[in-house]
């Protein structure tokens, strides 16, 4: 969320910002609202001056018998009673609807974010390896999945409906695998702390990393009030709520592989079939908060760290600096990494890296202490898949897959495989 009194200094930088991002002017609209709320707050300490002038007035002409004054200002502080509490159901209304509005605008794109309306204006920054070369017409994941007989989506449907799916045997303990070796990569090498957060949450964590308002109908909500995280980095990133961090403890770095929740409320007819857009799906979450001076340095660390993973694994992939159009709503600029699938013969999302700035901690009220610095001032904010497990799944599925249907497992998943090299067909669940 936004500082008003900012955007009433320079309204013409968040203007030109929101406009890279397609939307109108919005500067004019916020400034004359915080004009309308100030106004009524101005007025508000005026009448309460006038109150409390008035009862000191009751109290000296009760004490020189004047009765008749007494009564004309208790009339007097009652009116003024019944003038503020309408003035301060005004200003509360006036507060709510500029928070409101505040909250639903986007963050500002970084300057060397590209001008775009979608992803087809991305840009490709680098690639790493080659795409795997087949002699046979590979498959995708689902067909090879479905063809072991561990993967099942008609039993899934059974269970919970579309856009579930249940794993066994090889590829269960694959995703199992493919977690714990993200989180020993992250934890012991590049000095990520491992969090088990919660997966319910409240909806003051939802907002504060921007979740809230704006997308609520893609959010899981129970009838209590609580959200299913749909990614652990509303809960990591909500441990520095409303606290005022040492300058000397940044930057900070967790990570948590966590089950996710989204409806894909906007996603019908997209990727109905397999793994790649499900209900519930399981990440590794990368975290960063560091000092602003330090942000863009550390956006880059973060999305290193994701790409070893793939490196490791001897996937191919390439990095997209996302435009201004596609842009997540909380990022102030973004890296995509997408991974090469053979079956689809295309490269998807397996990963995004943002930098927020301090967009996300203005909603929570994060801050650190500058050395020798009395005044607290605002974190900046990062996140990253480190990696998607589910798509570097099918990522695996569809690279390391033989003419015969079995799947080869990478050198480097070898031993949280206990040694096994090779998936092979299985009886279904039944």
């Amino acid at each position: 969320m936004f500082d008003i009194k900012a955007i009433r200094e320079n309204p013409q930088y968040f203007d030109d910002g929101w406009a890279r991002r397609g939307l109108e002017p919005q500067a004019q609209r916020l400034i004359d609202l915080d004009k309308e709320r100030r106004i009524v707050i101005a007025r508000l300490q005026d009448l309460q001056s006038a109150r409390n002038e008035a009862s000191k007035k009751i109290g000296k002409a009760k004490g020189a018998g004047d009765n008749a004054a007494a009564g004309a200002l208790i009339g007097e502080v009652a009116s003024l009673k019944s003038e503020i509490q309408n003035g301060e159901i005004q200003e509360r209304e006036l507060d709510r609807a500029l928070t409101q509005a505040l909250s639903s605008l986007p963050n500002i794109p970084s300057p060397d974010v590209p001008a775009g309306k979608s992803e087809d204006d991305n840009v490709e920054v680098r690639r790493h390896g080659e795409k795997p070369a087949f002699d046979f017409s590979p498959k995708e994941h689902f067909d090879l999945g479905q063809a072991l007989g561990l993967m099942d989506f008609e039993g899934a449907a059974k269970l919970s409906g579309a856009r579930f799916v249940v794993l066994s045997g090889a590829l269960a303990r694959m995703e199992r695998a493919l977690a714990a070796f993200m989180l020993d990569i992250h934890t012991t090498e590049f000095g990520y702390v491992e969090i088990a957060p919660p997966l319910l949450v409240q909806e003051s964590t939802m907002f504060g990393t921007g979740q809230l308002p704006k997308f609520a109908d893609d959010q899981f909500r129970t009838e209590d009030g609580m959200w299913l995280i749909p990614t652990a980095e509303v809960p990591l990133t909500n441990l520095m709520r409303e606290k005022i961090l040492d300058a000397g403890a940044l930057p900070k770095r967790l990570t948590a592989y966590t089950p996710c929740f989204r409806l894909e409320a906007g996603a019908a007819g997209k990727d109905t079939r397999g793994m790649i857009r499900q209900h519930q799906f399981s990440k590794v979450e990368l975290v960063s908060v560091t000092r602003p001076e330090n942000s863009e340095a550390e956006h880059e660390r973060l999305t290193g760290c994701a790409e070893e993973i793939l490196k490791r694994l001897g996937l191919h992939y390439r990095v997209m600096t996302l435009c201004t159009g596609d842009l997540g709503f909380s990022a102030h600029k973004t890296y995509d990494l997408e991974v090469w699938l053979p079956g689809q013969d295309r490269f998807r999302e397996i990963s995004s890296c943002s930098l927020c700035g301090d967009f996300q901690a203005r909603r929570m009220g994060a801050r650190y202490r500058p050395n020798d610095e009395k005044k607290a001032r605002y974190v900046h904010t990062l996140n990253g898949s480190g990696l998607a497990v589910g798509r570097t799944l099918v990522a695996l599925l569809e690279n390391y897959q033989n003419k015969d249907g079995s799947i080869d497992v990478p050198r480097a998943l070898q031993p949280y495989m206990g040694g096994q090299t090779k998936i092979e067909g299985s009886h279904a669940i039944t």
